[in-house]
């Protein structure tokens, strides 16, 4: 059973979050509980891999058989091996048993597995720590499925990107307080250096004491904020748990692969992940070797880190107008890359300092403020990568098996960050430096995006519908809830620019097959778009017969296969701004595929850039091109049996007003 809010329910949300912000969740029971119970737990994670980090770096005499130089990227990969282990069963478990029980029992668990952390802190023993790294991979596995699946159970659609941001943002503020917290107490067992207790142990046990403690302490809050998540119905109580993980594991990708645009997606966040892994583990070396910097700049380095991808998923609700935007993903993209070569130039630009700097030391030198600005943005931009992702997978997996995507997803992850740490550690041993991994990874990015846009357009697509109406227009949306989010479609809407198709492409939850002339496939960027948006070039009768016939084949394919196809009726853009009559295409589509008509209307785009002046050609700019407002107005669906040319034309004229 799936307990998603019915159609009513959702149709109250949107209307309710079109006059109220994302953070209205962190007061409503079905979101908050939920909320402070990951970010405690990502907060956990943090205090305890941060302590342990900052010892082995900076008090390495310490423990025995540890090379500094190599130990960040060993705990990461030790975190990392039960997400491959377990991932597929825990998704399995979720989709089986009532996550509000689950996030209970997991939060039980951190608390036996924090005893034996503070065990390991407290002897300053490296292999019962390494247990403890691995414990707190396996709680997080667990909880991974769980905690992605939970959101779609309890949001409505509109409202998964506002909520993945703040849980992304509230992540990343967890790790910086945990870097913080993990940092300080670390510290303090520092300043007693080379004491040696009662019993022989090397070391003070005042920051082995704080360190447990807090670890302890944030495990038992958290299970108390669990107790308050609601009731979250499994949606197959019945299903049989297959305990064998390589089988399951392979099943799970399998079945991930079912949906290309989910599996890319999964692909996708896997190496937003590969990325962060490599950044945030070569921080401690990054801050001693290369800035010539103490431990406490270290939490500089996150918190700017931390703040950049907290901003950048906070902004994602506003800059996709709360919804499903595809385009920023390609954006962050860029900027990932862009500013991880900066920042790999900005680190060989920095004075020689005599010792290790303090925090203070470090913030008075100017070209440091460099590195600080381009670790933000790069963060800033996987912000913008990372949530609509996981908006995507969330809201175009199938609920029954939701969970199991996630552990999939899990299970890549865990993958890409194991390889991020062997490859951080080859590179490291083959004498690269800490600003050369940055750069390679960087350089990689930009292969990898390659390979995820290219088989999947909508992607760059979308980017480019997004860059076009944040450059050129202000739209206005009217009922565009009214396009049908699944099952096939036929859409109308008055064709008044060269850029129609774009705008609809870009405020459509899902993607849509245009009718196009064929003649618009002859222009060089316009033609690239539509060739790779699927559209389907359509030409009068009387100067290519067989394409027009090839054109009915596609549209009733499409739809055949439950997609959306969109039609000008025109069939020409207005040289006046005025309507022109609709041809009898639109019905000829009608009569082959029986499917519902929603008209549509556009209001503004007349005397804009790209609106027709004269000739077949783009016009010359008018004077409110880069700043035209304009409407996309959706009218209520027409039944195939009611819909006439007549009463198609009628209802977009309505829809449009006099605002040509």
């Amino acid at each position: 059973m799936n307990d998603r809010p019915i159609p009513a329910a959702q149709d109250a949300a949107r209307e309710h979050a079109a006059h109220a912000s994302q953070y209205r969740l962190l007061r409503e029971r079905r979101f908050a509980p939920f909320f402070w119970t990951q970010f405690l737990g990502a907060m956990n994670d943090n205090v305890f891999k941060i302590g342990f980090t900052s010892l082995v770096t900076y008090q390495a005499a310490r423990f025995s058989g540890i090379d500094p130089k190599t130990v960040a990227f060993l705990i990461s990969a030790i975190f990392i091996a039960p997400f491959v282990l377990f991932s597929a069963t825990s998704g399995q478990v979720a989709d089986k048993f009532d996550k509000a029980m689950l996030t209970r029992w997991v939060k039980t668990f951190e608390i036996a597995v924090m005893l034996v952390g503070a065990a390991g802190f407290w002897l300053h023993n490296a292999p019962l720590l390494y247990a403890c790294t691995f414990l707190m991979g396996v709680h997080s596995t667990v909880f991974g499925p769980v905690k992605y699946a939970y959101l779609p159970q309890k949001l409505a659609t509109d409202e998964l990107v506002g909520g993945n941001g703040l849980v992304e943002s509230g992540t990343f503020v967890a790790i910086l307080l945990g870097t913080i917290v993990g940092g300080v107490a670390a510290a303090t067992g520092a300043s007693d250096a080379g004491v040696v207790g009662a019993a022989g142990i090397a070391g003070t046990s005042t920051g082995a004491v704080w360190l447990g403690a807090v670890c302890l302490v944030l495990a038992l809050v958290g299970r108390t904020v669990s107790a308050f998540v609601p009731p979250c119905p499994p949606p197959q109580p019945g299903l049989r748990i297959n305990w064998n993980p390589v089988s399951e594991t392979w099943r799970n990708l399998r079945l991930a692969h079912g949906n290309r645009t989910v599996f890319l997606s999964l692909l996708g966040i896997s190496w937003l992940w590969f990325v962060g892994a490599t950044f945030l583990a070569s921080f401690f070396n990054f801050a001693k070797d290369v800035l010539m910097a103490d431990a406490d700049v270290v939490t500089v380095l996150l918190a700017m880190f931390s703040f950049g991808i907290g901003t950048g998923s906070l902004l994602c609700e506003r800059l996709s107008r709360r919804r499903i935007e595809l385009g920023l993903v390609p954006l962050g993209s860029i900027g990932m890359s862009v500013f991880g070569i900066d920042l790999f130039f900005a680190s060989h630009a920095l004075p020689a300092a005599p010792h290790l700097l303090s925090v203070g030391e470090f913030l008075g030198v100017a070209a440091h403020w460099r590195v600080l600005a381009d670790l933000f943005l790069l963060a800033m931009f996987g912000g913008f990568y990372s949530v609509p992702l996981y908006a995507l997978i969330q809201s175009r997996s199938e609920p029954s098996h939701r969970a199991r995507i996630i552990a999939a997803n899990n299970i890549l992850n865990s993958l890409f960050m194991i390889a991020s740490a062997m490859m951080a550690m080859a590179l490291t041993r083959a004498g690269v430096s800490i600003p050369g991994i940055f750069l390679t990874t960087a350089l990689l990015n930009i292969v990898v995006a390659a390979y995820i846009y290219t088989p999947v357009p909508e992607f760059l697509l979308r980017f480019i519908a997004w860059v076009l109406l944040h450059t050129f227009y202000r739209v206005r949306l009217v009922n565009v809830e009214r396009i049908p989010v699944e099952g096939p479609a036929v859409l109308i809407c008055n064709h008044v620019s060269y850029v129609d198709a774009i705008v609809i492409m870009a405020e459509s939850p899902r993607p849509i097959r245009f009718v196009m002339d064929y003649q618009i496939f002859r222009h060089p960027f316009f033609g690239w778009v539509f060739r790779h948006a699927k559209a389907i070039p359509m030409a009068p009768a009387h100067e290519d017969a067989a394409r027009l016939a090839r054109a009915y084949d596609a549209c009733a394919e499409a739809l055949a296969d439950g997609e959306l196809v969109c039609i000008f009726p025109e069939g020409k853009l207005t040289k006046t701004g005025d309507i022109n009559p609709f041809r009898h295409g639109v019905m000829e589509i009608l009569r082959r595929s029986p499917v519902p008509v929603v008209p549509m209307a556009l209001r503004g785009l007349w005397g804009s850039v790209f609106s027709r002046q004269s000739g077949p050609v783009l016009p010359r700019p008018r004077r409110r091109g880069l700043t035209s407002r304009l409407t996309l107005a959706v009218g209520e669906p027409i039944a195939p049996d009611e819909a006439t040319l007549e009463r198609l034309q009628e209802s977009v004229a309505d829809l449009r007003g006099a605002r040509r």
